[in-house]
């Protein structure tokens, strides 16, 4: 039979795979088998802990002791208790919740006005003070720790809630115009246009009209520094020592050798429960949003 008379039947027939199309099909499985795999464990590897954390808040102390893999015979609430009062998580919540107020609005308002004028606005040195803001993403703040402690006390605001919220601002500034300069790039000039048309003036323009149009990208700024500053540990221990002004972090570490002493493991791990609970409800809530203002951001930077 000739090859004309062959290739009119493979056609109806179909076209059949080759040994390379099988092969490559199976090494893509295989290796999708392996990473999905992979995933399954490191999503165990860390809910795990979590999870068996929450468990222990609510156990007696000889069952996280004898029974650590066993469920509650009884919910122990008492250990929330003792761990918000004489712990003294409460009054480390609610410091932390003072600093973070004041520099959460000081860092997204900052940044969002910077990031307008730098994106939106042509004047000499522009590029210099954008790059110089992006290389203060590349700086470890450790780095600057002693300097930034005797700049901190020559300000007369060492060991003060407005000297730490200060500090957060400074340190959270370069990534969020870094992001945000991106973003408010991309907002279209139109509207603002017609608003100074209208007769509004700059300050009305950016409040009225251009800062709203940024919020999706001002959202994700803010829970992203949110979870940055409310786990923030090596500043607040350096700038806040006075244990009556300890915010959750410093309040936990020194919770932990505390509790290890007295035995009071319940209290310890109700403790960490209600350190950890917050942001993770805050990310659950947000997380659409924080998903979206960061892939607006880099998609429209």
């Amino acid at each position: 039979m000739s090859a004309e008379a062959i290739r009119p039947f493979d056609e109806a027939r179909g076209a059949v795979p080759t040994v390379a199309a099988v092969g490559s099909g199976r090494r893509s499985w295989l290796f999708g088998g392996i990473a999905q795999t992979l995933l399954i464990l490191w999503t165990l590897m860390v809910v795990f802990p979590f999870l068996w954390m929450i468990v222990s808040a609510f156990k007696s102390n000889p069952e996280i002791v004898f029974s650590p893999w066993q469920l509650p015979d009884t919910l122990q609430w008492g250990n929330f208790e003792r761990a918000w009062t004489e712990a003294g998580i409460g009054r480390f919540a609610v410091n932390t919740l003072i600093v973070l107020a004041g520099s959460l609005t000081g860092t997204l308002v900052i940044s969002a006005m910077a990031a307008y004028v730098l994106a939106r606005f042509e004047f000499p040195g522009r590029q210099f003070i954008f790059y110089l803001f992006l290389a203060g993403t590349m700086f470890p703040v450790f780095l600057a720790l002693v300097p930034l402690v005797f700049l901190v006390q020559d300000l007369r605001l060492f060991n003060t809630y407005q000297g730490l919220m200060l500090v957060y601002i400074a340190y959270s500034l370069p990534f969020t115009i870094f992001f945000l300069t991106g973003f408010m790039k991309t907002l279209p000039n139109e509207v603002g246009e017609a608003a100074v048309m209208d007769g509004a003036g700059p300050y009305r323009v950016f409040f009225d009209v251009m800062l709203p149009m940024a919020k999706p990208g001002i959202i994700a700024m803010g829970i992203f520094n949110f979870l940055g500053q409310w786990n923030q540990f090596l500043l607040p221990l350096v700038l806040m020592p006075n244990p009556d002004r300890h915010l959750l972090s410093q309040g936990l570490a020194a919770l932990a050798i505390q509790q290890g002493y007295q035995n009071d493991y319940g209290a310890l791990f109700a403790a960490m429960t209600i350190t950890m609970v917050p942001t993770l409800v805050v990310y659950i809530i947000f997380q659409r949003r924080l998903e979206a203002g960061l892939t607006a951001g880099a998609l429209k930077g």
